[in-house]
Protein backbone atom coordinates (compact mmCIF):
# COMPACT_ATOMS: atom_id res chain seq x y z
CA UNK A 1 0.00 0.00 0.00
CA UNK A 2 1.21 3.74 -0.83
CA UNK A 3 -0.35 5.66 1.84
CA UNK A 4 1.04 8.71 0.56
CA UNK A 5 -0.22 8.17 -2.83
CA UNK A 6 -3.30 6.82 -1.81
CA UNK A 7 -3.99 9.64 1.09
CA UNK A 8 -3.07 12.70 -2.05
CA UNK A 9 -5.90 10.92 -4.94
CA UNK A 10 -8.67 11.15 -2.44
CA UNK A 11 -7.47 14.95 -1.49
CA UNK A 12 -7.77 15.84 -5.23
CA UNK A 13 -10.94 14.53 -5.56
CA UNK A 14 -13.56 16.89 -6.04
CA UNK A 15 -17.08 14.30 -4.23
CA UNK A 16 -14.48 14.21 -1.03
CA UNK A 17 -14.51 16.77 1.61
CA UNK A 18 -10.68 18.18 2.52
CA UNK A 19 -10.00 20.19 5.24
CA UNK A 20 -6.15 21.39 6.00
CA UNK A 21 -5.91 23.10 9.45
CA UNK A 22 -3.78 25.62 10.24
CA UNK A 23 -0.26 25.55 10.84
CA UNK A 24 0.78 25.59 14.77
CA UNK A 25 3.75 27.09 15.84
CA UNK A 26 4.21 24.94 18.64
CA UNK A 27 7.01 26.89 20.50
CA UNK A 28 4.62 30.62 19.75
CA UNK A 29 1.75 29.09 21.29
CA UNK A 30 3.38 28.15 24.21
CA UNK A 31 5.45 31.18 24.80
CA UNK A 32 2.25 33.27 24.64
CA UNK A 33 -0.91 30.68 26.03
CA UNK A 34 0.96 28.62 28.80
CA UNK A 35 3.04 28.97 31.79
CA UNK A 36 5.06 26.01 31.33
CA UNK A 37 7.54 24.71 34.11
CA UNK A 38 10.54 23.99 34.07
CA UNK A 39 10.73 26.28 30.81
CA UNK A 40 10.17 24.24 27.21
CA UNK A 41 10.42 24.86 23.89
CA UNK A 42 10.11 21.72 21.03
CA UNK A 43 12.28 20.74 18.46
CA UNK A 44 11.23 18.91 15.49
CA UNK A 45 12.34 15.73 16.46
CA UNK A 46 10.62 15.89 20.15
CA UNK A 47 7.64 17.11 18.09
CA UNK A 48 7.89 13.89 16.05
CA UNK A 49 8.26 11.71 18.85
CA UNK A 50 4.86 13.12 19.81
CA UNK A 51 3.89 12.40 16.70
CA UNK A 52 4.84 8.28 17.24
CA UNK A 53 3.39 7.86 20.84
CA UNK A 54 0.03 9.39 19.55
CA UNK A 55 -0.28 6.68 16.38
CA UNK A 56 0.44 4.12 18.52
CA UNK A 57 -2.08 4.87 21.30
CA UNK A 58 -4.55 7.66 20.26
CA UNK A 59 -6.63 6.70 23.39
CA UNK A 60 -4.23 8.43 25.28
CA UNK A 61 -3.24 11.40 23.55
CA UNK A 62 -6.62 12.23 21.83
CA UNK A 63 -8.80 11.20 25.01
CA UNK A 64 -11.42 14.38 23.12
CA UNK A 65 -11.80 12.00 20.22
CA UNK A 66 -11.42 8.55 20.82
CA UNK A 67 -12.46 6.20 23.82
CA UNK A 68 -10.14 5.15 26.69
CA UNK A 69 -9.49 1.50 26.26
CA UNK A 70 -10.82 1.17 22.56
CA UNK A 71 -7.51 1.48 21.07
CA UNK A 72 -5.74 -1.45 19.32
CA UNK A 73 -2.14 -1.15 17.40
CA UNK A 74 -1.35 -4.38 15.43
CA UNK A 75 2.47 -4.96 15.00
CA UNK A 76 4.55 -2.95 12.92
CA UNK A 77 6.78 -3.80 10.23
CA UNK A 78 9.51 -1.25 9.01
CA UNK A 79 10.70 -0.65 6.11
CA UNK A 80 14.07 2.11 5.60
CA UNK A 81 12.15 5.04 6.42
CA UNK A 82 8.94 3.67 6.92
CA UNK A 83 6.85 1.89 9.64
CA UNK A 84 3.64 0.87 8.84
CA UNK A 85 0.69 -0.97 11.13
CA UNK A 86 -2.98 -0.80 11.55
CA UNK A 87 -5.14 0.75 14.59
CA UNK A 88 -8.29 0.20 15.26
CA UNK A 89 -10.46 2.58 17.75
CA UNK A 90 -13.27 3.68 18.75
CA UNK A 91 -13.90 7.46 17.98
CA UNK A 92 -16.34 10.15 18.01
CA UNK A 93 -18.28 10.99 14.67
CA UNK A 94 -16.75 14.59 13.83
CA UNK A 95 -19.90 16.37 13.12
CA UNK A 96 -21.79 14.23 16.35
CA UNK A 97 -19.17 13.98 18.56
CA UNK A 98 -21.77 12.34 21.45
CA UNK A 99 -21.86 9.52 19.23
CA UNK A 100 -19.04 6.99 18.39
CA UNK A 101 -17.93 4.96 15.63
CA UNK A 102 -15.14 2.15 15.21
CA UNK A 103 -12.25 3.55 13.04
CA UNK A 104 -9.73 1.53 11.12
CA UNK A 105 -6.87 2.42 9.89
CA UNK A 106 -3.74 1.79 8.36
CA UNK A 107 -0.71 3.72 9.57
CA UNK A 108 2.63 4.62 8.05
CA UNK A 109 5.15 6.61 9.81
CA UNK A 110 8.01 8.09 7.42
CA UNK A 111 10.30 8.93 9.94
CA UNK A 112 12.84 10.42 7.68
CA UNK A 113 10.31 13.22 6.29
CA UNK A 114 8.12 13.08 9.74
CA UNK A 115 4.89 12.80 7.85
CA UNK A 116 2.15 9.90 9.93
CA UNK A 117 -0.73 9.15 7.25
CA UNK A 118 -3.86 6.87 8.80
CA UNK A 119 -5.68 5.85 5.70
CA UNK A 120 -9.38 4.74 6.46
CA UNK A 121 -10.69 1.26 5.86
CA UNK A 122 -13.93 -0.48 5.93
CA UNK A 123 -12.61 -3.78 7.16
CA UNK A 124 -9.77 -5.05 8.92
CA UNK A 125 -8.49 -8.78 9.55
CA UNK A 126 -6.32 -9.07 12.28
CA UNK A 127 -3.30 -11.80 12.11
CA UNK A 128 -5.23 -13.47 15.12
CA UNK A 129 -8.43 -13.57 12.58
CA UNK A 130 -10.62 -11.38 14.16
CA UNK A 131 -12.39 -9.26 11.75
CA UNK A 132 -13.14 -5.43 12.58
CA UNK A 133 -15.38 -3.51 10.36
CA UNK A 134 -15.89 0.34 10.26
CA UNK A 135 -18.72 1.80 12.40
CA UNK A 136 -21.56 3.53 10.75
CA UNK A 137 -22.40 7.16 10.58
CA UNK A 138 -19.12 8.31 10.10
CA UNK A 139 -17.69 8.68 6.57
CA UNK A 140 -14.07 6.27 6.24
CA UNK A 141 -11.19 9.24 6.25
CA UNK A 142 -7.96 9.44 5.98
CA UNK A 143 -5.24 11.69 7.63
CA UNK A 144 -2.22 13.48 7.25
CA UNK A 145 0.22 14.44 10.28
CA UNK A 146 3.74 15.83 9.71
CA UNK A 147 6.14 17.95 11.36
CA UNK A 148 7.40 20.91 9.02
CA UNK A 149 9.46 24.13 9.85
CA UNK A 150 12.88 24.99 11.29
CA UNK A 151 13.83 22.11 14.17
CA UNK A 152 13.95 24.83 16.84
CA UNK A 153 10.48 26.31 15.52
CA UNK A 154 8.73 23.40 14.27
CA UNK A 155 5.09 23.21 12.75
CA UNK A 156 2.38 21.50 13.58
CA UNK A 157 0.07 20.59 10.63
CA UNK A 158 -2.99 17.92 9.91
CA UNK A 159 -4.82 17.30 6.94
CA UNK A 160 -7.91 15.36 6.80
CA UNK A 161 -10.06 14.29 4.21
CA UNK A 162 -13.35 12.38 4.15
CA UNK A 163 -14.85 10.08 1.12
CA UNK A 164 -17.80 11.51 1.17
CA UNK A 165 -19.34 11.20 -2.04
CA UNK A 166 -19.94 15.02 -2.26
CA UNK A 167 -18.48 17.62 -0.31
CA UNK A 168 -20.01 17.90 3.34
CA UNK A 169 -20.37 21.50 4.80
CA UNK A 170 -21.36 20.03 8.26
CA UNK A 171 -17.63 18.42 8.59
CA UNK A 172 -15.74 21.67 7.37
CA UNK A 173 -17.75 23.48 9.87
CA UNK A 174 -16.67 21.24 12.66
CA UNK A 175 -13.30 21.58 11.51
CA UNK A 176 -13.46 25.29 11.57
CA UNK A 177 -14.41 25.11 15.21
CA UNK A 178 -11.60 23.09 16.20
CA UNK A 179 -9.19 25.81 14.24
CA UNK A 180 -10.62 28.60 16.21
CA UNK A 181 -8.99 27.12 19.68
CA UNK A 182 -6.89 29.55 20.89
CA UNK A 183 -4.35 26.41 22.64
CA UNK A 184 -2.50 23.90 21.54
CA UNK A 185 -3.79 20.36 20.04
CA UNK A 186 -4.66 18.49 23.29
CA UNK A 187 -1.98 15.50 22.17
CA UNK A 188 0.48 18.26 22.57
CA UNK A 189 -1.04 18.96 26.19
CA UNK A 190 -0.54 15.16 27.01
CA UNK A 191 2.60 14.74 25.35
CA UNK A 192 4.56 17.69 27.15
CA UNK A 193 2.70 16.34 30.37
CA UNK A 194 2.65 13.01 30.58
CA UNK A 195 6.17 12.19 28.34
CA UNK A 196 8.35 15.61 29.07
CA UNK A 197 7.36 15.99 32.62
CA UNK A 198 5.85 19.65 32.12
CA UNK A 199 3.14 21.28 34.17
CA UNK A 200 1.07 23.77 31.97
CA UNK A 201 -1.12 26.28 32.93
CA UNK A 202 -3.74 27.66 30.33
CA UNK A 203 -3.54 32.22 30.71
Amino acid sequence: MNHEEIFEQAWAAPETTSVELPAIPVNDVLRERYDVRPPFAYTGAQLWDMEVRKAAAPDKYIPTVVKAGSAEKFPSVRHGRFEDFTRVSDQCRWADPARFATIIEHVRLDHENRRAFFIGAERFEAPDGRVFTAGAGQPIFDVEHSVAGPEDAPLNLWRIVHLTGEPDRSLVDAFDELAKDRYLRVFIEVHLRDDLGRELVRR
